[in-house]
């Protein structure tokens, strides 16, 4: 299998290193790059060329939301999948209209989560987790 290298985008660097430990433990799943913030993330696209951006969408200086929507158009290559634990219909909405190839809970499984990452490099539109 391919390698999919994958940009970490979260204003919790609790999440970030959480994040990291399980994308080690994939041998398919390659970390490229954290950000904090949305501004940040353009800049690592810009620089590592990740398959796919796992955006949280809440965030200091750029939201996720517009950090899609420029992913979008700058890197059409690059699949951005949000992650989110606010699963309301509008942010969820918001943020595929941006761009993004689905969503994912922060409440996902580890595999969920690879799954989805997985689906996104395909460029393929996630399916719903529900829970």
């Amino acid at each position: 299998m391919n390698e999919i290298r994958v940009l970490t985008v979260d204003d919790h660097e609790s999440m970030r290193e959480g994040l990291a430990t399980l994308l080690d433990t994939f041998d398919d799943l390659t970390l490229v790059g954290e950000a904090s913030n949305g501004q940040e993330a353009l800049d690592m696209c810009a620089r590592v060329h990740p398959d796919v951006v796992l955006m949280d969408i809440l965030m200091p200086e750029m939201d996720g939301i517009e950090a899609t929507q420029i992913i979008h158009e700058r890197y059409p290559m690059t699949n951005v999948v949000a992650f989110t634990s606010a699963a309301d219909t509008a942010t969820v909405e918001g943020v595929v209209e941006a761009g993004a190839v689905g969503c994912l809970l922060k409440t996902a499984t580890i595999d969920e989560i690879a799954d989805g990452l997985r689906q996104a490099a395909q460029h393929q539109l996630l399916q719903e987790h529900s829970h």
